[in-house]
């Protein structure tokens, strides 16, 4: 059979250790287990698919494209920017031109439509060549022994260098910009996909990121393929909720990381684990 595995961002700066700027609680374990199991299975994996969050430090979720009308950057993980609060001044593109403000508030308001997010600004990650744009170490390690002995390459696949667009998924921006093909669907990562028999699936973090790319596949890549995937439930773990500063919740990222779960498995996919997968 052509089994492939599909890791979403597996990266440092994603993980619950030290110097990471965006941790999951819970990620380390779940790359731990990923690559005890990439070790067991692994002569049974014909190729092996690994995005990677790859951004610029002034982006359009970080602090630094954004300012007040004192000049202050807005804070990360407890600000978000609907498009509201482009037009009235609360927030404003650094920089500033007519042109860069009409561009955010239409972008702000497509996201809005879409149902899906608002602005949400993170603390800067996944620079590109920081350390935390890196695959975590025992998962990076496993894929050195599997390229080594089935003399094949990992298909790293990388997304979000476009500053003016939220990449989430690995398929397509969020908004996708149509004089950026990198924003676009990505077809050939699509083909690949669907010449598999089965796709196993791991990565952080359910609730964004995992949670995307696995919505835009099952959305483009046909009925007849869902039931090829099986995600990995404890090899990928949500961001924690979102309080405001008086403890109320404002976003509640782990129900909507098991909504999608119940989704997916709804539309066919398989939920298991990385020690039931080919045992």
């Amino acid at each position: 059979m052509n089994v492939q595995l599909l890791v979403i961002d597996p990266q440092n700066d994603f993980m619950d250790q030290p110097g990471a700027t965006l941790p999951v609680s819970g990620a380390m374990e779940d790359m731990k287990r990923l690559a005890a199991m990439v070790d067991r299975v692994g002569t049974k994996l014909q190729k092996i698919h690994v995005t990677l969050d790859s951004h610029h430090l002034v982006d359009i979720g970080h602090p630094a494209f954004w300012r007040d009308a004192d000049g202050n950057a807005p804070n990360p993980m407890t600000t978000m920017i609907p498009a509201a609060s482009i037009e009235d001044g609360t927030w404003t593109p650094r920089i500033a031109t007519p042109e860069m403000r009409a561009y955010c508030i239409d972008y702000a308001k497509q996201l809005e439509a879409d149902g899906k997010y608002i602005i949400m600004i993170w603390p800067p990650h996944c620079l590109i060549g920081s350390w935390g744009h890196n695959v975590q170490s025992d998962l990076a390690a496993s894929f050195d022994r599997w390229s080594a002995a089935r003399v094949r390459n990992i298909d790293f696949v990388t997304k979000g260098t476009n500053v003016l667009t939220e990449h989430y998924g690995a398929l397509m921006a969020e908004v996708p910009n149509p004089k950026d093909p990198s924003t676009q669907l990505n077809g050939r990562f699509l083909a690949m996909l669907q010449e598999a028999d089965m796709i196993v699936v791991a990565g952080e973090a359910l609730s964004h990121c995992v949670k995307a790319t696995i919505e835009q596949v099952a959305d483009n890549i046909g009925e007849e393929h869902i039931k090829k995937f099986k995600l990995l439930t404890d090899c990928m773990s949500p961001v924690g909720a979102i309080s405001d500063e008086n403890g109320n919740v404002l976003v509640d990222f782990p129900a909507m990381g098991d909504a999608f779960l119940a989704d997916m498995s709804a539309r066919g996919m398989e939920l298991t684990t990385s020690v039931d997968f080919l045992s």
